[in-house]
């Protein structure tokens, strides 16, 4: 019976009433998040009022710094630092406030930025270390971005809920509850310096009814560390794996960025907070200031093989679309377009193949462009290959062992400055709108195969800043290009990468319905936007790979496909897209098993319309199943539309949430799409 027990856990699921007026964001979490900040940034304890999550014997939050490191083998607080504190204003939503602690002795500045939110319970702070002396820094190490505590009233449980990050695997980023009694010590770190491989730097942090969403950006080797000590507190750690390093002269590193972010009551309403603040401060927007709308991309380059197509043929996959009525937004070329010996996996060498493409890429692209289509290219600088032309002509620029593959080290600015000219150069050349930067190596053993014994770390530091600034370059000379983020698909999918792009791959592992239902499951409750695609395809297929931008990857030379389904398949995927970037709520447990149904709602509050996507899986004998929404207005009668039967039907918001949503599906397996809409005006 686990669909039945699966969908009780759906019925005593306790979720807040907001209508669509609502902040969602509550006065008492603010005030949690400013008396955090005060403290820690401004050394001042204010008051706790009787309505905040500072209740009961815990302690108001103390006046530490929330970073720690040690300098010369001493702890932080041993040193003798001169403080300086100061603060602007950088917009309506957003305060700097920022900690200068100077080391006369040893020249050393440390500068702890943080910004405060000011429209939600959040703030964010990244440290910088730089020397400025004459002479080496002393030795810097063990820096922790985030070291702080959170105190719990009572001896009850702090449980941390974290995901799975990515093993090519149907279980990527599965939700995880982990329970921490007294005693208890978790640690997480990916094991190759791809910040998603196996774990996930996305945390939520409960207890008490309340708790704290805590993020590592970082694109490179985290660790993430939480311990429960035998009183009332978690101590929370966080930084680069490993920092043991003197600086040079004016040489400066940073640490991860760290985001905190507080709340109380639901947690389900915590991650919906959450995405919110994601889709306000973080995902990146065109030059107009405009979100990226959903997209439907093609791409061809799977039907060939070693991915190696040609000018012909992308050109034959185009017409072939709009012969069959089909306009995608997206000519998408991946892997195989430059000189590679005969396979895609050779790279180093970032030219167009002009035996293939005679016209270049730009007789595609512009193919594309007079069909009203945007372009995005695939790239890989950061894997370098024997025989290309950046092995052969700049080994000086590489991590690596000769003969190997080796690594473009972001960290050197020669090497930095070439690849930002050379990509731009060639996007502009070749008419591409939209970059695609991959990511197929594990660049952790190059970093720390180039650090000397007194400067472990520094390569590392180097890379990563290196590579943020490769793509803020990228992004300010080309203001409207979106950057699609792919390291095996999803590998690199950090805050510090996913303010700069999208995923538009979140996984390697496709093709397979069932695993790409658990990725939209656990994936959505962190990113608003993400992708991912198909191939062959009919309804229950299509459906479970529904993203935000959900890319077509069918043969389309064949013309025994079911055209007529497709088109009938994307026309639903348009009028449903834009609830993606509603509020998100599970409505049944994650599940992978063959037998059980899954189900989830995005919800639009700011116009009274979302949707319900349901699946009933092969093997379950359950033909119908209920399921209790939110976020509705109880007041309030919406209509209800069922994709696959004729007309609508009117229920109340009140039944929605208190009887629930009565869904059939009968074909095994089979997935629904039901759409409602909040009569008498959206708000």
């Amino acid at each position: 019976m686990k669909l039945l027990a699966c969908i009780l856990g759906v019925v005593i699921l306790s979720m807040p009433v907001f209508s669509s007026t609502d902040s969602l964001v509550t006065a008492a979490e603010m005030t949690a998040a400013h008396q955090w900040v005060s403290a820690k940034f401004e050394g001042v304890l204010l008051p706790t009022a009787a309505e905040t999550p500072i209740t009961s014997s815990k302690p108001a939050p103390n006046t530490d710094p929330p970073f720690s490191f040690k300098l010369d083998g001493k702890a932080f607080a041993e040193v003798e630092w001169k403080l300086n504190r100061s603060h602007k204003k950088l917009d309506a939503n957003r305060i700097e406030k920022t900690l200068k602690y100077t080391d006369a002795k040893s020249g050393l500045v440390v500068k702890c930025v943080g910004i405060e939110y000011l429209d939600f319970p959040t703030v964010e702070w990244t440290v910088h270390f730089k020397n400025e002396a004459k002479a080496d820094s002393p030795i810097i190490s063990d820096i922790q971005a985030l070291d702080t505590r959170f105190e719990s009233g009572s001896q009850d449980n702090f449980v941390l809920h974290h995901h799975a990050g990515t093993t090519v695997s149907a279980r990527d980023f599965e939700p995880i509850d982990t329970p921490m009694k007294q005693g208890d010590k978790l640690r997480y770190a990916p094991p190759g310096g791809r910040p998603l491989g196996v774990v996930f730097p996305y945390y939520n942090i409960e207890w008490e009814n309340q708790g704290v969403i805590a993020v590592v950006g970082w694109p490179g080797q985290w660790a993430a560390e939480f311990s429960r000590d035998e009183a009332l507190s978690l101590n929370v750690r966080a930084g680069q794996e490993l920092t043991h390093l003197k600086l040079k002269p004016g040489e400066e590193i940073r640490t991860p960025l760290i985001v905190l972010q507080f709340w109380q009551g639901d947690r389900m309403r915590s991650q919906n907070v959450w995405r919110r603040w994601m889709l306000a401060h973080n995902v990146p927007r065109y030059g107009n200031g405009s979100l990226p709308k959903p997209m439907m991309p093609e791409v061809s380059g799977n039907h060939f093989p070693g991915l190696l197509c040609n000018q012909k043929d992308e050109i034959l996959f185009l017409d072939r679309y709009a012969q069959e009525g089909i306009k995608p937004d997206y000519w998408w070329m991946d892997a195989g377009w430059y000189p590679n010996k005969g396979s895609w996996s050779s790279t180093g060498t970032w030219e167009v193949d002009k035996t293939r493409f005679p016209g270049g890429l730009k007789a595609v692209s512009d193919h594309a462009r007079s069909m009203g289509m945007k372009t995005l290219v695939w790239f890989e600088p950061e894997r370098v290959t024997p025989g290309s032309w950046l092995y052969e002509n700049h080994p000086q620029w590489l991590l690596g062992a000769d003969g190997g593959t080796k690594l473009l080290n972001l960290g050197n600015p020669d090497a930095r400055k070439w690849v930002t000219d050379h990509t731009d150069k060639l996007m502009t050349e070749e008419g591409i709108t939209d970059y695609r930067q991959d990511y197929n190596i594990d660049p952790l053993s190059y970093w720390r195969g180039n650090d000397a014994e007194n400067r472990q770390g520094i390569t590392e530091n180097h890379y990563v800043t290196g590579y943020l600034a490769f793509w803020d370059e990228l992004r300010r000379r080309k203001p409207n290009m979106l950057i699609d983020s792919c390291a095996s698909g999803g590998h690199r999918n950090d805050l510090e990468t996913m303010r700069r792009s999208v995923p538009l791959l979140r996984s390697d592992y496709i093709f397979d319905p069932v695993g790409e239902q658990g990725h939209t499951y656990g994936l959505a409750s962190w990113l608003p936007f993400y992708g991912t695609g198909f191939i062959k395809f009919d309804t229950y297929i299509f459906r479970s790979t529904m993203c935000p931008d959900t890319t077509l990857g069918p043969d389309v030379r064949r013309k025994d496909l079911d055209y007529a389904l497709l088109r009938t398949l994307i026309g639903q995927w348009k009028k449903v897209a834009h609830y993606y970037y509603g509020d998100y709520y599970p409505l049944t447990q994650y599940n992978l098993d063959s037998d059980l149904w899954i189900a989830w709602q995005f919800d639009r509050p700011d116009i009274g319309e979302g949707m319900v996507q349901s699946f009933r899986r092969a093997q379950s004998p359950y033909e119908a199943a209920r399921f209790k929404l939110h976020g509705l207005d109880p007041n309030a009668v919406y209509s209800i539309e069922d994709f696959d039967s004729p007309g609508t039907v009117k229920v109340s918001g009140r039944d929605l949430m208190e009887k629930g949503l009565s869904i059939s599906l009968k074909d095994q397996p089979a997935a629904g799409i039901i759409v409602y809409k909040k009569l008498n005006g959206g708000k």
